[in-house]
């Protein structure tokens, strides 16, 4: 028997965040095999009421801002929850974090009503906040939050894995866990095609957030190193954040700024990837890095430092290389020779969107999660 999917999530509809990126791919698969599908966000509860208790939090800083936002956005959805599920029918809650998990747990009325969560967050949420620089390391919120995730965790009906890495890191932060069915099942898309032969932008690009964790400052000291070794390349960085701002500063104090474009928040940014030669990630933390398979499933080389998950994405480095977090010489070396290497360029190419075919395309990964979700 086929059970309804409801996806539970506390982020908006739309954005072109991993979480989002991730739920949109996999509703896009469920309706193209006709599987009965909903989403349920806080923003289904009533508008009147979600927009005003949202307004407040700019009012808000720093530990009381993260509070905020967590409280009223599990409280809004919730409510949204409970109203879907109060005729107590069959179906699986899919849940995108902790705090969705346990909305979905408190609304359920029966016990065919499974909660499944899948693991996003980069080893606990509270980490997430932290590299934001919005709430303590180690604090009294950062230590709730983790409280929070070890209560909640344990009494799920399943949990997906999005690498080995985030199991890994899991288990050994909740043993409880183990007890939970689980399966690994990366991170999909369905596949954009190859793009059109189109002159470059630029030379590389990165998308995400201008914040601490994805270390954009490191990106830019990689670029000044290229340039003092003789070899200029151009940068593009895609995304907004708190440390615009500053990542501009240094570009000009290191006398790149004429080598970076900073173009903000663009939608459906990925389709930007096609219009620039290679990927390039320095996060220093990742439990996926769902923006490499969007590189690679248009036939980019991707550069990326070898933290959490994204070994596993590249596998035997086949779609790309590696580059140290400490040495922006070094790195900036492994980029320059590999760029001005044609023959590396395009059986890297051909090599990455074969790997995201295989391992990474939404008709074969999607499959599997739908299959874990129905028989867990």
């Amino acid at each position: 028997m086929t059970k309804p999917i409801l996806i539970a999530t506390i982020m908006r509809p739309d954005g072109d965040t991993g979480v989002q990126t991730h739920f949109r791919a996999f509703m896009e698969y469920l309706g193209n095999e006709n599987h009965p599908c909903e989403l349920a966000t806080p923003y289904c509860a009533p508008l009147w009421q979600v927009y005003p208790t949202f307004a407040v939090r700019k009012l808000l800083n720093g530990e009381l801002s993260v509070w905020w936002y967590r409280y009223w956005h599990a409280y809004f959805l919730r409510q949204a929850l409970q109203h879907r599920l109060q005729s107590g029918a069959e179906c699986v809650i899919y849940a995108q974090c902790p705090l969705s998990a346990e909305a979905a747990l408190r609304a359920r009325v029966s016990d065919s009503q499974r909660v499944i969560m899948v693991t996003h967050f980069n080893v606990s949420q509270a980490d997430e906040w932290a590299g934001k620089g919005l709430i303590a390391d180690s604090g009294k919120l950062y230590r709730s939050i983790q409280h929070f995730e070890a209560y909640v965790l344990p009494k799920l009906d399943g949990l997906v894995f999005v690498s080995e890495f985030m199991q890994r890191e899991l288990l050994k932060r909740i043993p409880a866990i183990a007890k939970v069915p689980s399966t690994i099942v990366p991170n999909f898309l369905p596949d954009p095609g190859l793009p059109e032969l189109q002159a470059p932008v630029a030379d590389l690009i990165s998308i995400g957030t201008l914040e601490a964790r994805k270390n954009q400052q490191y990106l830019l000291e990689i670029i000044a190193a290229l340039r003092q070794q003789g070899k200029p390349l151009t940068l593009t960085l895609v995304g907004d954040g708190p440390d615009r701002s500053m990542l501009e500063d240094k570009a000009r104090a290191l006398k790149i700024d004429q080598l970076v474009r900073f173009v903000g928040f663009i939608s459906k940014a990925a389709e930007q990837i096609c219009l620039h030669r290679a990927y390039i990630h320095v996060a220093t933390l990742e439990s996926f890095g769902i923006t490499l398979i969007e590189a690679m499933s248009r036939g980019r080389p991707v550069f990326a430092a070898p933290v959490g998950g994204i070994p596993e994405v590249l596998g035997n480095s086949s779609a790309g290389l590696t580059l140290p977090l400490n040495d922006a010489s070094a790195a900036a070396r492994i980029v320059a020779d590999a760029l001005n290497n044609q023959e590396w360029m395009i059986s890297t190419g051909i090599a990455a969107r074969g790997r995201f075919l295989k391992k990474y395309a939404s008709d074969v990964v999607a499959k599997r999660l739908l299959l874990f979700l129905e028989v867990t």
